[in-house]
């Protein structure tokens, strides 16, 4: 199965990403992972992507297309791959449509984590970052024993600058101009299947077995 995660920051794709990618025995492919081992590896790209992330500035879409091409070309992409963060934009899609063409493959599923943007707010602004080891509680859903300190070493808690709210609701701006279009591009290509991504881990991963697999 070849097939592509969206949704909207705080949907758990990184998640289910992982649990979806074990199930369907297809490699989990994320931008995240593809951008940390080409720099780590010192190739050619990570150079050149590096060069742009020490400067502070977004690495362009090329570079990131080249490395999506080498990654999907690997031996364990060939059965199939779950794409998680990629692409982030109709050109993007585009492109990733002419480059499986080029492999002689095509993309069978596009799904699409749905989830209410006050709930995202919700998750993600309730996370709390212990200084000393990086352990994530959340307010609500997984509270500290004490407040403010940190479960597993009795580090301090503290709220990230990306946890704040009005970083998530301008990261929700920003998905709904430029990757929320992804949805009518798919949808119209007849690849696109919609879930709530609303409830435990276990019930969204279910969900997502389900439609997937009747697709």
């Amino acid at each position: 199965m070849r097939a592509v995660l969206v949704g909207p920051p705080g949907a758990g794709k990184g998640t289910q990403a992982q649990i979806l990618a074990s199930e369907l025995s297809i490699p989990k492919v994320s931008t995240g992972d593809i951008f940390r081992a080409n720099v780590s590896g010192g190739t050619e790209l990570g150079k050149r992507a590096k060069a742009y992330m020490d400067r502070g500035d977004l690495v362009p879409d090329e570079v990131t297309n080249a490395m999506v091409r080498d990654r999907l070309a690997e031996d364990d992409a060939q059965g199939g791959f779950l794409l998680d963060g990629f692409p982030r934009n109709v050109a993007q899609a585009e492109t990733l449509n002419k480059m499986l063409d080029d492999m002689g493959r095509r993309l069978d599923v596009v799904l699409e984590l749905k989830v209410d943007e006050e709930e995202v707010v919700k998750r993600l602004s309730g996370r709390r970052t212990c200084r000393n080891c990086g352990h994530v509680q959340h307010v609500v859903f997984d509270p500290p024993k004490t407040e403010g300190v940190c479960d597993v070493c009795g580090g301090e808690l503290f709220q990230r600058d990306d946890d704040r709210e009005e970083t998530i609701r301008h990261r929700l701006d920003v998905y709904r101009e430029q990757t929320a279009p992804l949805v009518s591009f798919y949808a119209d290509e007849g690849r696109l299947v919609t879930i709530e991504a609303t409830g435990s881990v276990e019930e969204v991963t279910e969900r997502a077995l389900a439609a997937l697999r009747a697709d």
